[in-house]
């Protein structure tokens, strides 16, 4: 089975095409021949740009006419910032009311796309240990699952009406260019790097590159649809995590943070997103045939440091 998309020119509108995921799948896809229209809140600067605003609920529809399928990966960084409850609920607001909004108008069209592939993430699953979980695993308890179940659900709309919609629950992307790789790099280059809490808490990694290929490999598989974990098939604890990137860096990694710590510094997220871990297994993938570029941390991670 291929991971590329398909070959022949399409027109894909992405949201979110400035982001980590979105710059790199612009590029990609333009790279591979395909005519990529942007979404952005400003006014418009060229042909390859679509004006919307989903606070307001505005969006160019007649331009929408063009498009064959969509990547939605539109909404607040989660570790943007400090949660506060306003924070809280603009990583919500921003995930549902944007993606209700083209779901929507999506669904009005005479001419649909023939897919709507839309980010979601692990935090469906919240805290659940050392069980293995796919994408037939229940929602989890807590913020980060409440706010993806709402996220998935936003894109009811454009299913109702026929049109394929993946929901890609992506896991930590790690690249060097952004993201939580990027943001460890310079204290474990210090020598400063060490476990979080305990170093057991599952973390359900993906490279930059697989979320890309997966992206591509999702357009184009027209049998796969519903929920789909953008995981390696060889997630890791936070120790082994810790571990591995020392070791590519040449560094120590003997300068752990404690619980305590974690929670002074980050708050709320700190339970969510570093304490606290899921280990996700990228099923659906594996059964449609998707080769990883990167399946193994090490490897993985001296690719990305290369």
């Amino acid at each position: 089975m291929t991971n590329s998309f398909s070959a022949s020119p399409q027109t894909i509108l992405i949201t979110g095409s400035t982001g980590l995921v979105g710059t790199a799948l612009v590029a990609s896809l333009e790279s591979d021949g395909h005519r990529v229209l942007r979404a952005v809140r400003r006014e418009t600067r060229n042909p390859q740009e679509l004006r919307w605003d989903p606070v307001a609920g505005e969006i160019e529809r007649d331009k929408l006419t063009e498009v064959d399928a969509v990547v939605h990966l539109a909404g607040a960084n989660i570790a943007g910032r400090r949660w506060s409850k306003s924070y809280k609920q603009l990583m919500l607001d921003s995930r549902t009311q944007g993606t209700r909004l083209l779901c929507e108008t999506l669904a009005w069209l005479d001419r649909k796309p023939r897919a709507l592939v839309c980010a979601s993430a692990i935090g469906y699953y919240g805290a659940r240990g050392d069980t293995e979980l796919d994408e037939t695993a229940p929602c989890g308890e807590g913020f980060l699952p409440e706010l993806c179940m709402q996220w998935e659900r936003a894109c009811e709309p454009a299913r109702d009406a026929g049109i394929r919609v993946v929901n890609m629950r992506i896991g930590v992307v790690l690249s060097p260019d952004g993201g939580a790789l990027k943001k460890m790099l310079l204290p474990f280059k210090l020598g400063a790097g060490g476990i979080l809490g305990t170093g057991r808490q599952y973390f359900s990694w993906i490279a930059l590159d697989d979320v890309i290929h997966a992206t591509k490999f999702l357009l184009n598989h027209e049998t796969i649809s519903g929920p789909v974990n953008l995981t390696s098939p060889q997630p890791v604890t936070n120790r082994e995590f810790t571990k591995a990137l020392g070791k590519v860096l040449s560094r120590p990694t003997i300068l752990p943070m404690p619980a305590f710590a974690a929670r002074l510094a980050f708050g709320e997220m700190a339970d969510a997103l570093l304490l606290t871990g899921a280990r996700v297994s990228p099923q659906v993938l594996a059964d449609g045939g998707y080769e990883f570029l990167h399946p193994s941390l090490g490897p993985a991670l001296r690719h990305l440091l290369s």
